[in-house]
């Protein structure tokens, strides 16, 4: 062999090595994804073996505690078991210091990042302390086939869109405080082996639409609030265990399929005789319906069951004597029978002492010498009835003390009719209006309930900031010199704004803002407060309202409401290059949008009820000293008529903002549409934009219409995510445009491969 062939052979091997050890690598993508992760879950002492992004995570051998597998350079599997306590626990929806996550944990965040792993076949994130809402996007991990988020502390309602998941093969949301009722949306397409949701807050019926998923082999709903009757569950023919123990659940037994191994029924308040037909589960091993209301005889096929090796049938009201010569299974190892009112002998098979089965007979009436047992009498009585005649004095006591309390509460409303009836018509009216004007088709009864209420947004607020209150007009003269001109910053369609400065030294911007519909002082004050309790990092604050003249004369009153100042200007100036001083770049862009989303879905969906007609606009979004974006300007379509009137200086009747106001989707699409192309793209009349947008999919007019800021700052990959959804949020058919959530989701998602081609380009 020549010394040339030599070297030929010699870079053919390197090459097929070389090629080999790449291909078992991780893309750079998947490999960032994980260690964002890392950083979401705040560095948990389990992920330190994650050092960097050159660290090969695949090759990491598996520990009980992390597993990574990888398959053609795409992660397949991630498993994290963490160390964060799950007994003992009490949660009411915040962080816990040393439980939890900390407060700038966001699930929603997480998710985004989760579902860029689009090969995932099996996700377990057990312990870790996470906590908030489990989003609907979950459902984006379509491959996924087993999903495990046990033992955090995840509430709210269980995502419907679960239910997509075809592939899902087991599910595991126990150990959480999901307090919402279980989704009726399973199929029988549905590959689903594996359901547990035990020790959870899960409340309303069991749906029956799990009755139909026969892949079914193990559910687990114990610890809940299920309440309710059951169907028959002979169509799963594939099940095996089923735990229903610790729920409210109020029917008779339901018929079982005959391949059942397992069955607990205990503390709940089942009625009616032990069905017949359980005596026929041959496969049968473990039966537990203890601490139930059932009646009849205990049924003697169950005892010699061939597998069977526990029964509890403890705390029912079983009646009757057992067969004498009862047969019992060589498997059972554990028979409790206490505190029924079964009478007679025991059977011998039962009584009859034995190292390998465990026998409790308490609190029966059994003769000969079992122990422990009440008079035969005591079994005998009839209980039922006693207990009712008791039941119905008791009951006839408490509705005569009802009777005479209503009589005295009659007559106490009716001296006092004049006095409050005004008042609680008004708080009926403003609930009323508020919920017609906020309150768009398509929001399920089960999402408002779920909704948090507006009572704990105030959490979210900034604690350096004053509560609101009511300002007198003396108060804000003095702040602002009384309304001198070097004061007056604009106005708009809601009126004039001032800047001041309170006795405190808290600068403060004062809206002047007539009110010209006629609502009485009492709706009024009751619509102020409402929007004085949106506190939100993303909200500019209202620190307090001031009302000059008499809320619903015919003449015009003033009200003045007072912000918190942002001192950096709107988000507008930042966009174009023609401005003088800073422009941002498209991760700054991205940045403000995020923040402005979340806002926006804060608005929609963080209580009831919700706001909408937000007036979203560039001009609206202000920047505050640290960078952070703030939306000014919302909510206010519950105080003013205002917010559809046109004709104000700077408002053009036929702008997108008058026309559109009613949709906040679309209205932000356009601030997406001014972040890509800037104010002189957006500032064009509706078809010309509509034209701009269809330019975008073409392979190169994007480059012509994007800001050449973002096109100089943005990863290719980013920057299509958001004209995407863009061009989604400016449809002219309001329901092909995404939900605010979806936006986010999308815009998080956007930043996060920015954030990857950033760190790419550094290193």
């Amino acid at each position: 062999m020549g010394f040339h062939d030599f070297v030929l052979l010699f870079c053919s091997v390197w090459c097929v090595f070389f090629v080999g050890s790449c291909s078992s690598q991780l893309q750079s993508s998947q490999t960032q994804v994980l260690l964002q992760l890392k950083k979401h879950l705040e560095y948990p002492r389990q992920l330190e073996i994650w050092r960097d992004r050159w660290t090969d995570l695949c090759s990491i051998s598996s520990s009980g505690q992390v597993n990574v597998t990888c398959k053609d350079n795409f992660v397949t599997e991630l498993s994290i078991l963490g160390d964060k306590p799950t007994k003992g626990r009490d949660f009411d929806g915040f962080a816990i210091p040393n439980q939890t996550l900390s407060d700038i944990f966001s699930m929603d965040s997480f998710v985004a990042t989760l579902a860029r792993l689009t090969g995932l076949r099996v996700l377990s994130l057990v312990s870790l302390g996470m906590w908030g809402p489990l989003p609907d996007r979950i459902h984006r991990l379509y491959a996924l086939e087993h999903l495990d988020l046990s033992s955090n502390y995840l509430y709210g309602s269980i995502p419907p869109k679960i239910c997509t998941m075809v592939n899902l093969q087991t599910l595991g949301l126990g150990d959480n405080f999901f307090n919402g009722t279980i989704p009726n949306l399973f199929n029988s397409s549905s590959n689903l082996s594996v359901l547990s949701l035990r020790n959870n807050r899960l409340k309303g019926p069991f749906p029956p639409s799990i009755l139909s998923v026969t892949s079914l082999k193990d559910i687990d709903m114990s610890s809940n609030q299920i309440s309710g009757i059951l169907q028959d569950f002979s169509a799963l023919s594939s099940l095996e265990q089923l735990d229903l123990r610790e729920n409210k659940l109020e029917s008779f037994l339901p018929a079982m399929p005959k391949g059942l191994i397992s069955l607990f029924f205990s503390r709940n308040s089942f009625s009616g005789e032990i069905p017949k037909r359980y005596g026929q589960l041959n496969g049968l091993q473990k039966l537990d319906v203890s601490f139930n209301a059932l009646t009849g005889t205990a049924p003697a096929e169950l005892f010699s069951l061939p597998n069977i090796s526990y029964l509890n049938l403890a705390s029912n009201l079983l009646t009757g004597p057992l067969q004498s010569h009862l047969r019992c299974s060589s498997q059972l190892t554990f028979v409790d029978l206490s505190y029924n009112r079964l009478v007679g002998d025991l059977p011998s098979s039962l009584s009859t002492r034995s190292e390998t089965r465990v026998v409790m007979s308490d609190g029966n009436c059994l003769s000969g010498s079992v122990q422990h047992q009440h008079a035969v009498s005591y079994c005998t009585e009839p209980h039922v009835k006693k207990k009712s005649y008791r039941v119905g004095i008791f009951v006839g006591v408490i509705v005569g003390i009802l009777l005479i309390s209503v009589v005295l509460a009659l007559a106490i409303v009716i001296t006092c009719k004049k006095c409050f009836l005004r008042g609680v018509s008004e708080k009926h009216l403003l609930h009323k209006t508020v919920q017609d004007s906020s309150y768009e088709p398509g929001f399920s009864s089960e999402l408002v309930t779920n909704a948090r209420y507006i009572s704990e947004t105030a959490k979210l607020g900034r604690e350096d900031l004053p509560t609101c209150r009511s300002y007198s007009l003396e108060e804000l003269k003095e702040a602002t010199n009384n309304f001198e001109n070097s004061t007056f910053m604009g106005e708009n369609i809601y009126g004039k704004l001032y800047r001041g400065k309170l006795e405190s030294g808290i600068q403060i911007v004062i809206r002047s803002l007539p009110v010209s519909k006629k609502y009485s002082v009492r709706n009024f004050k009751l619509r102020l407060d409402l929007l004085a309790k949106l506190r939100h990092p993303h909200l500019v604050s209202l620190l307090g309202h001031c009302i000059d003249g008499v809320v619903g004369e015919n003449n015009e009153t003033n009200v003045f409401l007072i912000y918190e100042y942002v001192p950096n200007g709107t988000f507008q100036i930042y966009l174009s290059g023609d401005s003088p001083g800073k422009v941002f770049n498209w991760s700054e862009r991205l940045s403000v949008l995020i923040n402005i989303a979340k806002a926006v879905h804060f608005l929609h969906t963080g209580m009831i009820p919700g706001f909408f007609k937000n007036r979203l606009k560039t001009n609206n979004i202000l920047l505050n000293e640290n960078w952070m974006a703030k939306l000014s300007d919302y909510g206010l379509s519950i105080i003013s008529e205002e917010a559809d009137a046109c004709g104000v200086k700077g408002e053009s009747p036929n702008s997108w903002q008058m026309k559109m106001l009613e949709d906040d989707v679309y209205s932000f699409g356009f601030i997406l549409l001014e972040a890509l192309a800037g104010p002189s793209v957006s500032a064009k009349r509706e078809a010309v934009v509509l034209n701009v947008m269809a330019s975008f999919n073409s392979e190169d007019g994007w480059k012509q219409i994007v800001d050449p800021v973002v096109q100089a700052t943005c990863s290719k990959e980013s920057l299509f995510v958001v004209i995407s959804i863009t061009n989604k949020c400016i449809s002219p058919e309001s329901w092909n445009r995404p939900s605010i959530e979806d936006v986010l989701w999308n815009l998080q998602y956007a930043s996060q491969i920015q954030a990857t081609a950033d760190g790419d380009h550094r290193i």
